[in-house]
């Protein structure tokens, strides 16, 4: 799970301080929301909220500031606008419930302690988008607050973020597609050296080996039954060349060890593993779901170790490969036999199969996409220098929210006559993926009853419900989640009307 990976990354922009206390009383602090509109129910919340109770709550130990580049926010802690992570799991400070972030252009608070959800400070939700689910989402939603989304695994987690009705509940996006706001698309490739490295065993060593009874193919996989239905092109394609699969899935043989059979370490940079994979000529590199720009390990690490990945996944993979000849896509070929074929001349011609490993040498990534994108990305892994890309997209919401703050100041001193500031709503395009499809052949070829078509294609559509039902809540003001299946069956019985 890509969420394992944040305890490895730097914290940056995370910096702890003591919360001033307010002066007493019902009065909520005075700090920058006053110059807002006003807010209505939230601001009845705020006068129920005790300040004292507040600062309890939130209080953190006393730590070093680092201040991001360019910030000079003098502003105490009780000024501050508040990000709240409904989420509370990714809260990516330690230790403590809150902490000051001082980011690029502001400051804020981020806390994970929901009692300051109705407070007219707390600017932002941030959800986790595994986590999200519609019949829980915080109700009613206030006025004054922005929804964040974060979510860099795959489209399966929850399919409510690839409808439109789904993603246009959030403000703020941060995804695997390059049009979101805060784009993660080159999350699993910590830097250009990480291609550049010479591959660890030669292609003779691994000729060496096909002679001694080595398959071409590797296939690792022990998520079976996934939206892509890789299983079901992979049993296909093992009609016609030879393919080692050591995982739960189709599984043909055994790995060397019980260490490696613990799927937490194969999806680690873990040597040994590492040293087992880099053996194979070919990787079956297959994502669990199929949508724009979701690349993962499967894509990279073969090409880490001098392996050539058989991709299928993100339909805009090309747009990321270091050159033109890097990987092979099955969806090129008309038929696994096709693609079979194909992979059997790389490995009997040794010379084209050494032009997929061109982009090792000096030079060798030639893809100016590429290497823009990973010179302007904001994030990093591993590096000190930058922030990791939760704390980064934690700084990029507080410096919209302080951006926004100003921009309804400045509205309010001008009664009105200045532009009111836009509310930023997130499109398809910052998700959206398409309707899970057979790995082979067509959907009116599988039978009733496949486990594969029940669960994924009725995921994919019932997600749309939910998300058109939790928008319908919304727009109603309702404040009671209990609600959430009466409107869920007020548009199933809508659905069943028109068909």
């Amino acid at each position: 799970m890509a969420f394992l990976r944040l305890a490895q990354l730097a914290a940056w922009c995370c910096c702890l301080a003591p919360l001033h206390a307010g002066s007493g009383g019902t009065e909520v602090p005075p700090g920058p929301w006053e110059a807002s509109e006003e807010l209505g129910d939230a601001d009845a919340a705020a006068r129920f909220f005790q300040p004292a109770q507040l600062h309890a709550g939130l209080a953190v130990a006393a730590a070093p500031s680092f201040r991001g580049p360019g910030n000079r926010d003098r502003r105490a802690n009780r000024e501050l606008p508040i990000l709240l992570w409904w989420s509370g799991g990714l809260f990516p400070h330690f230790p403590g419930e809150t902490a000051r972030i001082d980011c690029p252009r502001g400051s804020c608070l981020a806390t994970k302690d929901r009692r300051v959800r109705a407070h007219r400070r707390t600017r932002s939700l941030l959800f986790y988008g595994t986590d999200f689910r519609a019949y829980e989402a915080p109700l009613p939603r206030l006025p004054h607050q922005t929804w964040a989304l974060f979510h860099e695994e795959s489209p399966m987690n929850n399919y409510l973020l690839s409808h439109g009705a789904g993603i246009r509940l959030f403000n703020h996006t941060a995804t695997f597609r390059r049009q979101s706001d805060f784009p993660l698309s080159l999350q699993w490739l910590p830097d250009l050296a990480y291609l550049r490295r010479p591959p660890p065993r030669g292609l003779p060593e691994k000729d060496r080996l096909r002679s001694q009874g080595l398959a071409p193919l590797l296939y690792l996989q022990s998520h079976c039954d996934v939206p892509a239905d890789r299983d079901r092109y992979v049993r296909e394609l093992m009609k016609h060349i030879q393919v080692d699969s050591y995982g739960r899935c189709l599984n043909n043989q055994k790995l060397p060890n019980m260490r490696l059979m613990d799927t937490s370490t194969a999806t680690t940079e873990d040597s040994e593993f590492m040293n087992f994979i880099s053996k194979y000529k070919f990787h079956l590199a297959m994502e669990n779901a199929i949508c724009p720009d979701y690349m993962t390990e499967k894509l990279w690490r073969p090409m880490h170790v001098g392996a050539i990945p058989v991709y299928r996944g993100s339909p805009s993979v090309r747009d990321w490969m270091p050159a033109n000849h890097s990987i092979i896509l099955i969806d090129d070929f008309g038929s696994p036999k096709e693609l079979a074929e194909y992979i059997d001349f790389l490995d009997r011609n040794s010379d084209e199969y050494l032009k997929y490993l061109k982009y090792k040498s000096p030079h060798g990534i030639t893809n100016q996409f590429l290497l823009e994108n990973m010179r302007k990305r904001e994030w990093g892994i591993n590096d000190m220098s930058l922030p990791n890309y939760l704390n980064g997209f934690e700084c990029f919401v507080c410096d919209r929210e302080n951006a926004r703050l100003n921009a309804e100041r400045d509205h309010k001193k001008t009664h009105g006559k200045s532009r009111a500031p836009e509310v930023h709503i997130a499109q398809t395009t910052h998700m959206g993926c398409p309707l899970p499809a057979p790995g082979y052949g067509n959907i009116e070829d599988i039978p009733d009853g496949d486990s594969w078509k029940e669960m994924w294609l009725q995921d994919y559509w019932q997600s749309l419900d939910q998300g058109e039902a939790l928008t319908a809540m919304i727009h109603h003001n309702e404040t009671h989640q209990g609600k959430f299946w009466d409107y869920m069956h007020k548009i199933f019985l809508k659905r069943t009307q028109h068909n």
